[in-house]
């Protein structure tokens, strides 16, 4: 295979028959073949603060802590407030 792909991480679940069960409808118009890559984890479930753990310390996100990449302060943009 000589082109080029495009990645699209989503959740979800496999089922009791072994079928992927997606979280979400994926942004591609059908019927087209794709490629899949499964990741799991041996344990029976994974907790978000593990997921936030793994994402901080990928190295594929190492780029932004670069100087270059901070490009907003604390006085850009609006505060969101969420009612009590």
């Amino acid at each position: 295979m000589d082109t080029a792909l495009t990645a699209i991480e989503v959740t979800g679940m496999v089922d009791e028959h072994h079928q992927l069960r997606l979280d979400r409808e994926l942004p591609i118009t059908g019927p087209r073949r794709v490629r899949v890559i499964v990741l799991y984890s041996p344990l029976e479930t994974i907790n978000e603060a593990e997921w936030l753990r793994a994402a901080a310390y990928n190295p594929a996100f190492a780029y932004l802590k670069e100087p270059r990449e901070d490009i907003y302060s604390l006085d850009d943009g609006q505060p969101f407030h969420t009612k009590a």
